[in-house]
């Protein structure tokens, strides 16, 4: 039996206890009861040492649940300035990309205008110096001209094309001249 059954039975036998004529007390086996109080008297230690390992467990239970919740908030806490690390990481990242992506689209827009100005100024050169080479064709034109008389230009052949001024095969350069 455990505490609460040995409680109940010496409450039953003062129930059923015969009482003293005229008077409110009651007669008991004296036997009956010391035999109940002794046994309840062992069966104390036993239930007391129960309750006392269990109020054991449950202190270190709650022991380690209390650690394990601090354990899980330094954890959660460590991840959420983890976390906030690395988003002002990304940030960063991305204020430093679209920085040199403006730097490099500035730097391919220099080379571009310098690249253009530099085949115009080419181009503006070659320009001259056709023009110089056309001004010393018509003048060396002029002068053939005026040293062997009036000089025909050749006509169109079938073709379309002017009739041949060079002779490849010979090396010779011909030019048709019309001295009538």
């Amino acid at each position: 039996m455990d505490v609460e059954e040995y409680i109940a039975r010496l409450e039953q036998v003062l129930g059923e206890a015969r009482p003293v004529p005229l008077s409110s007390t009651v007669m008991v086996h004296r036997e009956e009861m010391a035999r109940l109080l002794g046994q309840l008297r062992e069966a104390l230690p036993v239930q007391l040492r129960q309750s006392r390992w269990v109020l054991r467990e449950r202190d270190e239970l709650l022991a380690q649940a209390a650690r394990e919740s601090e354990r899980l908030i330094a954890d959660a806490r460590a991840e959420q300035g983890r976390l906030i690390d690395e988003a002002e990481v990304a940030r960063s990242a991305r204020r430093e990309a679209d920085r040199v992506l403006a730097q490099a689209r500035e730097h391919a827009r220099a080379l571009r205008v310098e690249a253009e100005e530099d085949v115009d100024a080419k181009l503006a050169n070659l320009e001259g110096l056709l023009q110089r080479m056309l001004t010393l064709v018509e003048v060396g034109r002029e002068e053939l001209g005026e040293a062997s008389g009036e000089i025909a230009i050749p006509e169109a052949g079938p073709s379309g094309e002017p009739k041949q001024l060079f002779d490849h095969e010979a090396g010779v350069r011909r030019l048709p001249l019309d001295r009538t």
